[in-house]
């Protein structure tokens, strides 16, 4: 029966016939296979094919697998599919120096058909899971470009406010993991302008009050858009997206949250998002020089920022520039 192609493809390696039979039988129900004796042919089946998983025999003629799974890991295109070494080799050292070649896991001969297929599983369940995780970072930091674009701003800004952002919340104590949801949490800091009407959004005088109000609701239109998440990333961005217009006084919007009752996250995206605005020029002004914002930041603590958090971000500055060099607008 052909199997269907949306099945996982698993490359299995070894240079005894009756080995690749025996994966064969253990793994032909629900995987598609490709088979390779040597190191050589299972380089130039990696590349052509793509596997979503090798199984890699350790001692072959010509290469060792050690040295295939070496080689795996140093090409762009196949540095991401896992191996997992299937071995009679069994001591503490020859398991580390397969870990060391880049496998993730090891197997020992004679395999249990079991195991095999818990390991196979498991591993293709990880890398489901990291393409889904990159997946909803993309969605999320296309969102967020659809609202600054909305906005007539560019995509640029919301990637160097992200930036920035992670920067400063390195900074001030978060852990890497942290930050790196910080830096993909922000883009969607602005996305509830999606929103608000053009006239209102893109009206090239100032705001009545009534105008105002319906402004100033794109930050609760914003967290219902990211919706309510219990942990995670997305409840880090609607929460931003709720709280980056709040001050530090009190004056900000929606809720008049005051000093550090503005969740962390908030406190460090308005400083990064005004000032990647200040120092880029729009349609409607000119770009402000770094040495007046800094000044506009130094003039607003305690009033619109976090004093501590201003002082962290000037420290910054080298790193700030460079974020600003790299995304740089023509």
């Amino acid at each position: 029966m052909t199997q269907p192609n949306n099945r996982p493809l698993i490359l299995a390696v070894d240079d005894e016939a009756s080995n690749l039979q025996l994966l064969r039988q253990i793994l032909q129900d629900h995987y598609r296979l490709l088979f390779a004796k040597d190191g050589a042919r299972a380089l130039e089946l990696a590349r052509q094919e793509g596997p979503d998983l090798v199984l890699l025999d350790v001692m072959m003629p010509g290469m060792s697998g050690y040295e295939v799974c070496a080689a795996l890991k140093a090409e762009p295109g196949t540095a991401a599919i896992p191996v997992i070494f299937v071995t009679a080799l069994n001591d503490t050292a020859d398991e580390l120096e397969g870990f060391e070649a880049g496998a993730v896991d090891y197997i020992t001969k004679p395999v249990s058909p079991p195991i095999v297929r818990a390991r196979v599983r498991t591993h293709l369940s990880l890398v489901r899971m990291e393409e889904l995780r990159a997946t909803r970072l993309e969605i999320v930091q296309r969102l967020g470009l659809a609202a600054e674009y909305k906005d007539n701003e560019t995509g640029l800004h919301v990637i160097r406010m992200s930036h920035m952002s992670r920067i400063l919340g390195i900074a001030a104590g978060l852990t890497e993991l942290e930050a790196d949801d910080l830096l993909h949490a922000a883009p969607m800091h602005d996305v509830g302008k999606i929103g608000i009407p053009d006239r209102i959004l893109q009206k090239p005088g100032p705001l009545d009050a009534d105008e105002w109000k319906v402004m100033q609701s794109h930050v609760t239109i914003g967290a219902e858009i990211i919706g309510q998440h219990e942990a995670g990333m997305l409840a880090l961005a609607a929460q931003i997206a709720l709280t980056h217009h709040e001050k530090y006084d009190g004056s900000g919007y929606p809720r008049g949250l005051r000093g550090e009752d503005i969740p962390l996250a908030g406190r460090i995206v308005a400083i990064a998002d005004v000032y990647d605005a200040l120092t880029s020029k729009r349609p409607y002004k000119k770009a402000w020089s770094e040495e007046d914002a800094l000044a506009f930041l130094r003039e607003q603590k305690g009033r619109h920022f976090d004093p501590a958090l201003v002082d962290l971000f000037i420290e910054q500055m080298p790193a700030v520039r460079t974020v600003q060099q790299r995304w740089a607008e023509d």
